[in-house]
């Protein structure tokens, strides 16, 4: 397969677009900070506008979006606090600029594509992508397929138990105060203890607080929806040491209740595990998305 896809992920804070067919095979890639809607899709079109031709674009986009395919608003950003985002078109924007099919899913979910398709997904059908950072958010793919229902799905902002007595932070969500992603993303993390999440020495209470917030959200995950592997990535769980009291703590909350081996102490690190494509998780998810549109024949 000779032809090239464009990939684009914007994120809350950088944005990276690339073109190839997928690892070792990106023939150019660029990365710049998400400004406003109207500069960003200009770099991103600009972009693409030096490279050679295109089959297809997918995009891995921050959310929450419209991805019902038939609505008039398909592709939109619909209610996310980041200013000046709300209700942008970024599906149909870049669809029209640069004349091609154009693919969007979450950029959790596009990043679960990539891994699926080249990285620590391989060999299974379902698996759930979890990022913790600016924000937590997820990606499940069933059957090797993005999965969406009423919308797709939003775990950072489910709720997860706060003991207010040991940990009387109230939360920093704008909309929500203490759900899972006001409780446990950086800015939680640097708001709680007044100071930046890498600046935290490796013995702080703040890490083990933490790994107790992730390791509840992880179980409620893998008890509702029971993927066959779990990816953790994002900057809190790079914190070394994180993914090991994040693995521990999953198996005493679970309690031996489930009778698996991935979720026992000596197989869940089997289970849960690091990306394998790094920070081009994302974008080669989106190049795999443009892929399967070709495959389809849209």
């Amino acid at each position: 397969m000779s032809e090239l896809y464009g990939g684009v992920e914007t994120g809350g804070t950088w944005c990276v677009c690339a073109v190839g067919r997928g690892p070792g095979e990106m023939v150019a890639r660029d990365q710049f900070r998400t400004g406003t809607p109207q500069e960003t899709l200009e770099q991103i079109a600009g972009f693409f506008a030096g490279a050679p031709p295109l089959k297809a674009v997918g995009i891995g986009a921050f959310g929450p979006l419209d991805l019902v395919a038939d609505s008039p608003t398909w592709g939109h950003v619909t209610t996310t606090p980041k200013p000046g985002w709300k209700h942008v078109g970024i599906g149909p924007a870049l669809r029209e600029r640069l004349g091609v099919p154009v693919a969007i899913e979450l950029d959790v979910t596009a990043a679960a594509v990539g891994e699926q398709r080249w990285g620590a997904g391989r060999g299974v059908g379902s698996l759930c992508y979890l990022t913790v950072g600016t924000g937590i958010g997820a990606g499940l793919l069933i059957e090797g397929a993005p999965w969406h229902g009423l919308v797709h799905p939003e775990v950072g902002h489910m709720r997860v138990p706060h003991d207010r007595v040991h940990d009387p932070f109230d939360g920093c969500c704008p909309v929500h105060g203490d759900c899972w992603e006001g409780l446990a993303s950086g800015p939680a993390i640097a708001a709680r203890w007044d100071t930046a999440p890498q600046d935290l020495p490796d013995d702080h209470p703040a890490w083990a607080l933490e790994a107790d917030y992730i390791a509840a959200g992880i179980l409620n995950i893998v008890l509702v929806v029971s993927p066959e592997r779990f990816i953790v990535g994002g900057g809190v769980l790079e914190h070394p040491g994180m993914l090991g009291l994040v693995r521990n703590r999953v198996v005493e909350l679970l309690g031996g209740y489930l009778d698996t081996p991935f979720l026992r102490a000596d197989g869940i690190g089997s289970f849960l595990v690091p990306p394998a494509l790094g920070d081009d998780a994302g974008v080669l998810g989106a190049i795999a998305l443009a892929q399967s549109l070709d495959t389809a024949g849209m």
